[in-house]
């Protein structure tokens, strides 16, 4: 019950309007929040709260506070029953993050004898769509018909995104060709995102060339199904088509926005396609697109770029794009870390650690540790990386996550430090799992410890008894041994088991063409040139006194991995014939001598194969880089960037 008792009671009661209207302005944010959380006090200590419970629900709703969920059910709670309408209810409903208790919430406004308007269901379909609940989707969806709302395009299109997002693309193509007049681009859009997911490629491919306009959003969508396909060069042939297709060049790329440049750019660090990645960065700021945006958005586009040079490469390129950084979040000191992890420079990371926690203030967070430790573990860092793991919770307050341990039995791993890396495992209060102990496993095979290699191999059979990686690196550690009966019989085990590998793939981009190649390819119209150059590069080899090494397959295992062979000599044509020395072998025919080499690599560079480039950088006078699954490794004069450490 409200009592106003005169005096300063009376006062307050003749300023609600002022109040209302205050807290709709802080709503809107045109006037600051603490305005509204003072106002919120005042109201409590004169009584008044009933008289303004709705309107600070709503600033609530719209400020949409963390953590969100008891402090907007609090608010709606002062609310009385009988002014709960559909706008507090639908506005509690769509400030809620995605959960089951927007769904319950809307029971309960069911219940409460509530019912929805257009914007109560809407909200309704998003929620369904963000919780993948087709179930109350379409229940939002007959409601519409049921009650006799007014089924308009937008609610049209919420419906079609809901079951698109869900999977349920027959009900989505059905509403799709229900449409009253030609459907909007945005439901060509939620129709070609659904279609992209649940249908694949080719499906998505269709819908997109059959569509009559297109937005950044389409073309964002479409570009990013071929990024996660695999196929980055063809998200920049869509990259040409959506630039060059209009009259203003400048227009489109200035209308770019975040989302299309970073998707955009993660095609061109998958792709390693460095030209076209520096093509975006030039012309996009060219056309001032860079400074009209928004920081947040500046700071993504920024992180994408540091990713895009680290990965394709060109380290000091990305330490140059982030140092013109005017503003860094914790996601681009990472990119940057990760980087400088990449291409084995320890010492660099720990520096720049050391100056984004002691200058820069910057929280360091879980990803921060996995990158630094990884480094240690690329350059044996030992003592560093032990000290790092150590301080993680008494000195950063974050607990040790199952990544953090695989780091560390890694380093300790490849160190030879075994017997330590397995109390690690063994001490952790997790399950070791398939990369912890695969991770121990390939140590053990690195260091020839047979044994614990044939105990970890029991285990891993138990966890995953078709994963063939760790069948093979155990297969290979017999070889090494000179046990090559038991390799044998291993290798006929897994594929008579009809266990299958991921084949190692090289590939090499040579004037805006990227040619991909397989071990023993001959699949290439210049492979007669090709293996002519092959040969070349094997007698100067032998002249240079390699001997190939078929026993030193250590830790590469599929890519090595010999189905028909059984012959000292057979092993080593299979050698000579890896992936990554045909495309070595075709920008030997394709470029001019003294030109750098890049080379990308599905898998980790086998250790015969690292001998055999330090010294086709050396007689070629090359710079061959090639970044294998876990780093980069830069060849020249007869040295690896890596110093024979990875």
């Amino acid at each position: 019950m409200l009592i106003i008792d005169g005096g300063e009671g009376a006062l307050f009661l003749e300023l609600v309007p002022c109040y209302r209207s205050l807290l709709r302005s802080c709503a809107q944010g045109r006037t600051h929040p603490c305005a509204g959380y003072g106002l919120h006090g005042a109201a409590i200590k004169s009584g008044l709260l009933l008289l303004l419970s709705a309107p600070l629900f709503h600033m609530y709703a719209a400020l949409r506070p963390s953590p969100a969920t008891p402090i907007l059910l609090h608010a709606f709670a002062d609310v009385p029953r009988s002014a709960r309408s559909a706008p507090e209810w639908t506005a509690l409903i769509s400030a809620l993050p995605p959960s089951s208790l927007s769904l319950l919430l809307f029971r309960s406004m069911l219940r409460d004898a509530v019912a929805p308007d257009t914007v109560t269901l809407l909200a309704l379909l998003s929620a369904s769509a963000r919780l993948a609940n087709p179930v109350a989707g379409a229940s939002g969806h007959l409601l519409f018909l049921k009650l006799g709302t007014p089924f308009s395009i937008p609610a049209r299109n919420a419906a079609l995104h809901m079951y698109a997002t869900c999977g349920r693309m027959p009900d989505a193509r059905r509403l799709f060709l229900e449409m009253p007049q030609p459907p909007t681009v945005v439901a060509w859009t939620a129709l070609l995102a659904g279609a992209l997911r649940w249908e694949g490629l080719s499906s998505g491919q269709e819908i997109f060339d059959k569509m009559p306009h297109k937005n950044e959003v389409s073309w964002t969508v479409m570009v990013s199904a071929c990024i996660e396909s695999g196929l980055p060069k063809e998200a920049l042939s869509l990259l040409a088509q959506m630039l060059f297709s209009g009259d203003d060049y400048y227009l489109a790329i200035r209308n770019l926005n975040h989302i299309t440049l970073c998707s955009l750019l993660s095609a061109c660090s998958q792709a390693g396609d460095l030209r076209v990645g520096r093509w975006i960065h030039a012309h996009f700021t060219k056309a001032g697109g860079i400074l009209d945006g928004k920081d947040n958005d500046l700071v993504k586009v920024g992180t994408a770029l540091v990713d895009m040079y680290s990965k394709s490469g060109k380290v000091d390129l990305a330490h140059r794009a982030f140092e013109m950084m005017p503003r860094k979040t914790i996601v681009t000191w990472n990119a940057m870390l990760s980087g400088l992890s990449m291409h084995g420079m320890a010492a660099e990371v720990l520096t720049l650690f050391n100056r984004m926690v002691v200058h820069e203030a910057q929280q360091p967070d879980d990803i921060t540790f996995v990158n630094i430790l990884t480094a240690c573990s690329r350059s044996g860092f030992v003592d560093q990386g032990r000290k790092i793991f150590h301080d993680l919770y008494p000195v950063y307050s974050l607990k040790p996550k199952l990544e953090h341990f695989s780091c560390m039995v890694d380093l300790l791993g490849r160190a030879g430090q075994l017997e330590e890396a397995e109390a690690l495992v063994r001490k952790m209060p997790f399950q070791p799992n398939v990369v912890i102990l695969g991770s121990l496993l390939a140590s053990c095979v690195l260091h020839r410890r047979l044994e614990l290699g044939q105990h970890l191999m029991d285990e891993l059979v138990q966890i995953d008894p078709y994963n063939t990686e760790y069948h093979m690196l155990l297969s290979n550690m017999y070889t090494s041994s000179g046990r090559h009966a038991k390799a044998d019989n291993l290798r006929m085990t897994v594929k008579k088991n009809g266990r299958r590998r991921y084949p190692g793939i090289s590939y090499i981009e040579i004037d805006g063409h990227v040619h991909c190649f397989s071990a023993g390819d001959r699949s290439h119209p210049r492979t007669e040139e090709l293996y002519m150059m092959l040969d070349e590069v094997v007698q100067r080899l032998q002249s240079a006194g390699y001997i190939p090494d078929a026993a030193s397959q250590v830790s590469c295992v599929p890519d090595n991995y010999l189905e028909n062979g059984d012959g000292q000599e057979e092993r080593e044509q299979v050698l000579l014939a890896h992936s990554e020395r045909l495309a070595i072998c075709y920008g030997l025919i394709s470029t001019k001598p003294g030109m750098p080499l890049l080379i990308f690599k599905n898998l980790r560079i086998c250790t015969d194969c690292h001998v055999a480039i330090k010294l086709i950088a050396d007689i070629y006078n090359r710079v061959i880089t090639i970044r294998d699954r876990n780093r980069f490794h830069c060849f020249k004069e007869g040295a690896c960037s890596c110093s024979d450490y990875w």
